[in-house]
């Protein structure tokens, strides 16, 4: 039996982007100690690609890529808030900011630490995240 679908409401410091996002709680978050998810505090939620709706301009986000490139680190050009990512570890994705969500005080979320300094040997762990 599936838990009925909640919408959620997120974005950047500014208002420049803004998202809605369907999701079933309880809901999986997860601390990561990666170095670009411990310098700025993200807290992952990750829903599936199709559960994700920009509902701002594409052209308001930076992208930022590194190590292997895959994964999308989108910043809102205009304060540099990451409220939402493309996941190399679920490339068919989108990882929310729980710390950018406007009803997170209202969510049944569970949160757990990922250990990402070793992400290579727990990505795998990852993959029903996006599901």
């Amino acid at each position: 039996m599936t838990s009925p679908m909640t919408t959620i409401h997120g974005g950047c410091h500014c208002g420049a982007v803004r998202y809605r996002a369907e999701l079933s709680e309880p809901l999986e978050a997860l601390r990561c100690n990666c170095s670009i998810c411990a310098a700025c505090g993200f807290v992952h939620l990750i829903v599936a690609a199709r559960n994700f709706t920009l509902l701002t301009d594409p052209a308001a986000l930076s992208e930022y890529r590194f190590n292997s490139g895959v994964a999308r680190h989108l910043f809102c050009a205009q304060c540099g808030i990451k409220s939402y990512y493309v996941p190399r570890s679920n490339p068919d994705g989108i990882s929310l900011n729980l710390n950018c969500i406007e009803e997170r005080g209202q969510l049944d979320v569970r949160i757990s630490d990922f250990d990402g300094q070793n992400w290579e040997a727990h990505a795998a762990s990852l993959q029903h995240l996006s599901a």
